[in-house]
C-alpha cells in the first residue's frame, strides 16, 4: 500500500478512536459506580437505541472480513456463515429475548441461579462465560491484525503484532473507564458507519455489474479458477464425508451458538422492560438481516473484481477481501478514489474490531466479577455485603485487563487464521456449554443444580477438547501448530459431537440427582419469565 493509502486510513482511524475516547471519558465522569450502571448502563437504553447496539456487537470482524473472504475464497460453501448467523437470531427472539431480560440481572448465571445453589451454578456459567468470550476476542484480535498487515506492507508480522497489542489495550481502557454505557454508545456509532460503509460497496458492486446479478455471480466464478464449481455445495465442505459431517457441524453451531454468546445476552440487560429487549431484537433483525445479505454481495464482488488468487495471495486466510474490494471499486491503487475509499473501509473494520472487542470484554469481565469472585466472597465473608456492588465493579475492571492480556496472547498466536472460521469455534462452545443450561433452567420443571453443572461442563470440557485434538490445531499446513501431529478427531468445528453432549450431560445430571427440583422456585420462575413480575 502507498503512504496515502496509510496516512488516511490511519487519520480515519484516529478519528474514531479519539471519538470514542471522548464518550468513554465523559461517561466515566457521569457514572456514579454501582453495579447496575457499570453493568448494564442503568438500563436507559431505548429499543431502537439497543438494536443498534446488538447490532454492533454481533456484526463483528468475523461478518466485516472473514464471511466476505470465505466467500471470495470458497463461493456457495462460504454463505453458510452468512445464512447460519442470521437464522440464529430466529432462535434468540423466539426462546431467549423477553425470558433473559425477565429473570436475570447481568449475566447468564443469573437467570440459571434463580431456581438453583447459586456457588456451584455460578462457577460452572461463569467459567464458561469467560471461556467462550475468549474464543471471540481472539478472532476480533486476528481481523486488526490481518487488516494493519495489509495497511502497513502486506504480511508485516510485527504491524500485526502491535495491532493486537494497540487493540487489547484500547478495549481494557473502554471497558474499565466506561463501563456498559460507553461501550453501548461506541456500538451504535459503529453500527452505523459499518452499514454506511457496507451499503456504500454494495451500491459500487451492483453499479460495476450494472444490477445484473448473475452476471456478478458468473464473472465471479470466472476468476475464482473454480470455474461453475464456485457457485456450487462442495468446494470446501463437500470433498468427503468428514467435509460434509463438518458443514453440519458449523451449522449447528452458528444456528444455535447465538442465544449462548455472553456479550449478546448481557445486552438485554441494557433496556428497561422485557417488552423492550424484544422490541431491540426485532430493530436488530432488520439491521443484521441486510447487513448478511450484503456480504454476499460483497464476498463474490471480491471474487469477481479482485479474483480469488489476489485475495488469497494477499491473505492465505481471505481476510482481507474486502479493503482490496474498496481499492479496486475506487478506481485502483494509484488513483485517489481508492486511496479514500480504501481508507474508509479500512478505518470502519478497525471500529467494529474496536467496538465487538469492547463489548464482549465487558461480557467476560462482567461474568468474573458478579458470577465467579462474587461466589467465592460470598461463601468466605458471609453476611457482610456493604460496598459489595462497588467492589465488584473494581474487580470487572481488574478481570478486563487480565482477558486483554490473555487475547493479546492467543491473538497473536492464531493470527493466521480466518476469522470467521475461529468466531465459528467460540459459538460451537457456547452452543454446547451455554445454550443447554440456559433452555433447562427456563423450560424444564425437574431441572436440577447438578443437571445445570454437569450440563455446562458436559459440553465445555468436550469442545475445548476436541478443538485441542482437531486439525484445527495441528496435522496441517494451516494448524496452529503445524509441525507437529497429534490431532485425533477429524471434524474442524466440534459443534455436532460437544452440542448434544451438553444437553445429554444436562439430563443424566439431573436424573440421578438426588435433591429434589424445587417445585416453588420453579413455579416463581416461570411467573417471572412470562410475566415480568418481579423482574428487576
Amino acid at each position: 500500500m502507498t503512504g496515502t493509502h496509510q496516512t488516511l486510513a490511519l487519520v480515519l482511524f484516529s478519528a474514531f478512536v479519539a471519538v470514542t475516547l471522548g464518550i468513554t471519558t465523559w461517561v466515566s465522569r457521569n457514572r456514579h459506580g454501582s453495579a447496575e450502571e457499570f453493568y448494564a448502563g442503568g438500563r436507559l437504553f431505548s429499543p431502537m437505541e439497543n438494536g443498534f447496539a446488538i447490532s454492533g456487537d454481533y456484526m463483528s470482524a468475523a461478518s466485516f472480513l472473514g464471511i466476505s473472504g470465505l466467500i471470495a475464497l470458497y463461493g456457495y460453501d462460504g454463505l453458510l456463515y452468512s445464512v447460519g448467523f442470521l437464522v440464529a437470531w430466529l432462535v434468540v427472539l423466539f426462546l431467549v429475548a423477553e425470558l433473559v431480560r425477565n429473570c436475570g440481572r447481568f449475566t447468564l448465571a443469573d437467570v440459571v441461579a434463580a431456581r438453583m445453589r447459586e456457588r456451584p451454578v455460578r462457577i460452572a456459567a461463569g467459567t464458561s462465560s469467560v471461556v467462550v468470550s475468549v474464543l471471540y476476542l481472539v478472532a476480533q484480535m486476528v481481523g486488526a491484525g490481518s487488516l494493519m498487515a495489509l495497511l502497513l506492507g502486506g504480511t508485516s508480522g510485527a504491524a500485526q503484532s502491535w495491532t493486537v497489542v494497540g487493540v487489547g489495550a484500547l478495549m481494557v481502557i473502554y471497558v474499565s473507564l466506561g463501563g456498559m454505557r460507553a461501550t453501548t454508545w461506541i456500538q451504535i456509532v459503529k453500527a452505523v458507519l459499518l452499514m454506511a460503509g457496507a451499503i456504500a460497496l454494495t451500491v459500487l458492486v451492483l453499479a460495476r455489474f450494472h444490477g445484473d446479478f448473475n452476471g456478478l455471480l458468473r464473472a465471479a466464478a470466472d476468476r475464482s479458477g473454480q470455474g461453475r464449481d464456485f457457485l456450487a455445495p462442495g468446494l470446501r465442505y463437500g470433498g468427503s464425508w468428514t467435509s460434509r459431517f463438518d458443514f453440519i457441524s458449523l451449522g449447528l453451531a452458528l444456528v444455535l451458538g447465538t442465544a449462548g454468546l455472553p456479550h449478546i445476552l448481557s445486552r438485554f440487560y441494557t433496556v428497561p422492560t422485557a417488552r423492550a429487549a424484544r422490541r431491540s431484537v426485532v430493530w436488530s433483525i432488520g439491521l443484521i438481516g441486510s447487513f448478511y445479505l450484503m456480504t454476499i454481495v460483497l464476498g463474490f464482488g471480491a471474487a469477481a473484481v479482485v479474483g480469488s488468487d489476489a485475495v488469497r495471495a494477499s491473505n492465505a486466510a481471505g481476510n482481507t477481501a474486502v479493503p482490496l474490494l474498496a481499492l479496486d471499486l475506487g478506481g485502483g491503487e494509484a488513483s485517489t478514489g481508492g486511496t479514500v475509499l480504501f481508507a474508509i473501509v479500512a478505518a470502519v473494520a478497525f471500529a467494529t474490531i474496536l467496538a465487538v472487542v469492547a463489548g464482549i470484554t465487558l461480557a467476560s469481565s462482567a461474568s468474573v466479577a458478579h458470577d465467579l469472585y462474587a461466589s467465592l466472597r460470598r461463601r468466605n465473608r458471609p453476611g457482610r455485603h456493604s460496598g459489595k456492588q462497588y467492589s465488584e465493579v473494581a474487580v470487572a475492571r481488574v478481570a478486563a485487563a487480565g482477558i486483554g492480556v490473555l487475547a493479546i496472547a492467543l491473538g497473536l498466536l492464531a493470527r493466521d487464521l480466518n476469522v470467521a472460521f475461529l468466531v465459528g469455534l467460540a459459538f460451537a462452545v457456547a452452543a454446547s456449554a451455554n445454550l443447554p443450561v440456559l433452555l433447562y433452567s427456563l423450560f424444564w420443571r425437574n431441572f436440577t443444580t447438578r443437571g445445570a453443572v454437569w450440563s455446562v461442563y458436559g459440553g465445555l470440557i468436550p469442545a475445548l477438547v476436541l478443538v485441542v485434538l482437531s486439525p484445527v490445531v495441528s496435522g496441517g499446513p494451516t494448524s496452529l501448530v503445524p509441525g507437529v501431529d497429534f490431532h485425533l478427531f477429524p471434524l474442524e468445528n466440534p459443534g455436532l459431537v460437544s452440542i448434544p453432549l451438553g444437553f445429554l450431560a444436562g439430563w443424566v445430571g439431573t436424573v440421578t440427582s438426588t435433591e429434589p427440583p424445587d417445585e416453588a422456585k420453579h413455579a416463581e420462575t416461570e411467573v417471572r419469565a412470562l410475566t415480568g413480575a418481579g423482574a428487576v
